[in-house]
């Protein structure tokens, strides 16, 4: 049975009571080579990810080709300080003619593969390789003509949430829900690069999904799998991370970029974090049941004769837990022993 909010893509069920789902971002780390992009796929199936994701755009569908201005990059904090909006979408693309070969070496893999498209001629040409979901990314999100037009298609919508208020939020959904489309992930994300823990917020995941009723996740630039991990603690069921081969080799997005042994990591980890989460229970669960007989209770720890008292030189609370809980301590100080006992005879009332 489909549980409220679960949502599928590809082979994969989405949602609370399944492992999160893990999604590795190749962005521009193919660094413009079909050979290392394939390399790339077949690196994030051996690191254990469920979907590969591209980003579907071309220079033009971007920006104009103007070097000045608005168009040039001068933030002295920026990774691509330097360059034109025009050159670097330029640097970063990923062809159009590619996408088919790495969709099709994504499903010999046994990933899903899918993208985030920036225009709408690139969600027709995503339909035309029957992508079996969209992403919508953090400076996209208020696009609402393209949110429009994706949610159209009626398939699942990954939404990165970075920079939008809520009320710019609540128009996207609403937009979304409205053109067709109701399984919706929102995803935390900070639109910096590499981004900060400090910076972060993860307490939001779960306000986000209260106002939304969807489900939550997180695009996550930080580096390590530290924020990624305790995102799945307050709700998160998609992590997104991008993903390189090596940050040595470079790229527009290297440097914030996860390598496979690390993304591998992430995957375990972040199953282990969703498996940790369990329900509410207390007691001793099945597998802790034998550890009670390790439990301290009370024992007889000297000889006595029967017609002895109890006293604190003949009693004591020590493991293991065959003998009256330590609860009963006071209460049976002073009676006496039915019979002859030895040292390391467990109490019990039948003795009493």
């Amino acid at each position: 049975m489909k549980l409220k909010n679960e949502i599928t893509i590809g082979k994969y069920q989405i949602g609370p009571n399944h492992s999160p789902f893990i999604i590795a971002e190749m962005s521009g780390n193919h660094n413009q080579s079909l050979e290392r992009a394939l390399a790339i796929v077949e690196a994030a199936a051996e690191a254990g990810v469920h979907a590969l994701k591209l980003q579907t755009y071309t220079a033009d569908t971007m920006t104009l080709d103007i070097s000045e201005g608005d168009f040039y990059i001068e933030d002295t904090n920026s990774l691509w300080k330097g360059n034109s909006l025009y050159k670097l979408y330029q640097e970063a693309y990923t062809p159009w003619e590619w996408h088919k070969s790495i969709f099709d070496r994504c499903h010999e893999l046994g990933l899903v593969a899918f993208s985030t498209p920036f225009d709408e001629s690139a969600v027709d040409f995503l339909e035309s390789l029957d992508v079996p979901a969209y992403k919508i990314a953090s400076f996209e999100n208020t696009d609402l003509p393209l949110i429009r037009k994706v949610a159209a298609t009626g398939k699942p919508l990954i939404i990165s949430t970075g920079m939008a208020t809520v009320a710019e939020l609540d128009e996207t959904v609403r937009t979304a829900r409205e053109a067709g489309c109701q399984d919706i992930v929102l995803l935390k994300c900070t639109s910096t690069y590499p981004a900060n823990p400090e910076n972060t917020n993860l307490r939001t995941l779960p306000h986000l999904s209260q106002l939304f009723d969807c489900q939550i996740g997180l695009s996550d630039h930080t580096m390590g799998t530290g924020v990624a991990v305790a995102s799945i603690a307050l709700g998160a069921t998609v992590i997104e991370k991008h993903f390189t081969l090596s940050r040595d080799d470079g790229g527009v997005d290297a440097a914030f970029s996860m390598e496979p042994e690390e993304m591998k990591a992430l995957v375990i980890e972040t199953e282990r974090a969703w498996q940790a989460l369990g329900s509410i229970s207390y007691g001793p669960t099945e597998k802790e049941k034998p550890s009670l007989k390790h439990r301290r209770s009370l024992y007889v720890s000297q000889d006595m004769k029967a017609g002895e008292m109890f006293t604190k030189e003949n009693v004591r609370a020590i493991r293991p837990g065959a003998g009256l809980p330590p609860k009963y301590y006071e209460e049976i100080m002073g009676k006496k022993v039915t019979r002859d006992v030895k040292q390391g005879t467990p109490i019990t009332w039948e003795l009493i």
